[in-house]
């Protein structure tokens, strides 16, 4: 462990380095949201990934990143950093000198995730401070620049819905028992997720399936799982600049279209809801390209040349599937879909990947990377296998209990 500085101040990174290693190569793991104090902690993977890192023989090392909040420019500049100077730093704070990595690596989770996917997109790539040439990237549960739709999308459609389309957005907290009390039953003093009241009920429900990636397996049991519904519904009445992060709004919803069916056109019922929910515009300029780094934010466009696997689960209702989706077309308008593989997991947590699934991803990512393996993945884009009952069996390991299994219908 020591300390560095980096684009925002001071840093904290950790690293491990297996036994008779001299620079054979390095995965750069990319911790999640931290929240908004001041104490800046590097994260140690969990120890699947850890163990398969260190079996095929790479050290590996982690930033606290210089700040907190959703700071993932901070993240891809310090791990970047960090990286491109390791072996200075531990000849310096430990006295010991290795040979520089003769490969680097990089893999996260959540908001980790955006940094991982991120690092190697090319705009990221080519504007960095630190241009580190990564050989590949997993990104697990990843968000992306697109998060925020989510997050400012489903306030809005639950004030619409429950009647109070026309209060202040920024009231939200102090509405929301009254918004959830129109639209769910509950269990004493908290909303019971799985039993929507009325139409308007059902509709924010279906409007939710579709925001988060549309008909599939676990979606319901993700939906009524009430810490996630927390979370996302915490972020209700906020301003679009992501906790100070943007200098501006960065926040629309002009040309979003909420729907809660499937057909293959708006309802009329659906286009009057269009019609009628408030709509807010973006600054343009909240974003844009910097002189001296990466964005504020920085994309995930789908733009990169190097072997990227992803992880996410199929119920994850804070950090929804629909990332996969747009990753995946992203990659297509590039012309690199082939670089690109993706596993649904059939499970309702974000980031709730088991060991077997964990090992399982890392060990075919670097056989990948390192022997042109490619290994199997899910389709993510087409809408009759992604709602298939069985959709996300074949990399689930194991099944979970209390979720509809495998191969029932």
């Amino acid at each position: 462990m020591g300390t560095y500085n980096g684009i925002q101040g001071g840093a904290v990174y950790v690293v491990e380095i297996p036994d008779e290693w001299d620079g054979d190569g390095l995965i750069m793991y990319t911790h999640g949201y931290r929240g908004t104090g001041e104490n800046l902690l590097p994260s140690v993977p969990q120890d699947p990934w850890r163990d398969a890192a260190l079996a095929a023989g790479y050290a590996w090392a982690s930033s606290s990143y210089s700040a907190n909040y959703y700071d993932v420019r901070a993240g891809v500049e310090d791990t970047n950093k960090l990286a491109l100077n390791l072996i200075d730093y531990l000849e310096a704070d430990h006295g010991v000198r290795f040979l520089e990595p003769n490969q680097y690596l990089i893999s996260g989770e959540s908001l980790g995730g955006h940094v991982a996917a991120a690092a190697v997109d090319r705009e990221n790539m080519e504007r960095t401070l630190s241009k580190v040439p990564y050989a590949g990237a997993m990104p697990m549960c990843q968000a992306e620049q697109n998060q925020f739709q989510w997050l400012g999308d489903y306030p809005r459609v639950v004030m619409e819905l429950s009647g109070y389309g026309d209060a202040d957005y920024a009231d939200f907290q102090d509405l929301l028992p009254q918004m959830l009390g129109t639209l769910f039953n509950f269990n004493g003093t908290s909303p019971d997720w799985s039993s929507p009241r009325g139409v308007n009920g059902e509709r924010l429900v279906g409007i939710a399936r579709n925001l988060t990636g549309g008909e599939r397996p676990i979606f319901d049991e993700g939906f009524a799982v009430n810490m996630w519904q927390g979370a996302v519904l915490g972020t209700g009445g906020s301003e679009g600049d992501i906790e100070g992060i943007l200098a501006r709004n960065g926040y629309g919803n002009e040309n979003q279209v909420y729907r809660w069916t499937s057909d293959p056109e708006p309802t009329a019922d659906e286009q009057a809801f269009n019609e009628q929910i408030a709509r807010v515009s973006a600054d343009e300029d909240a974003n844009l390209q910097r002189e001296d780094g990466v964005r504020w934010i920085p994309l995930v466009q789908g733009d990169f040349e190097v072997p990227v696997l992803t992880l996410h689960t199929l119920g994850d209702f804070y950090v929804p599937f629909r990332h996969q989706q747009l990753y995946r077309e992203g990659a297509e308008a590039h012309g690199n879909e082939d670089l690109l593989v993706q596993r649904a997991i059939r499970a309702t947590g974000h980031c709730e990947f088991s060991s077997q699934e964990v090992t399982r991803a890392m060990n075919d990512w670097l056989d990948w990377v390192n022997d042109n393996d490619k290994p199997a993945g899910d389709e993510v884009l087409d809408a009759t296998v992604v709602a298939d009952a069985d959709y996300g069996c074949t990399f689930t390991n194991p099944q979970r209990p209390g979720l509809p299994a495998c191969g029932a219908n």
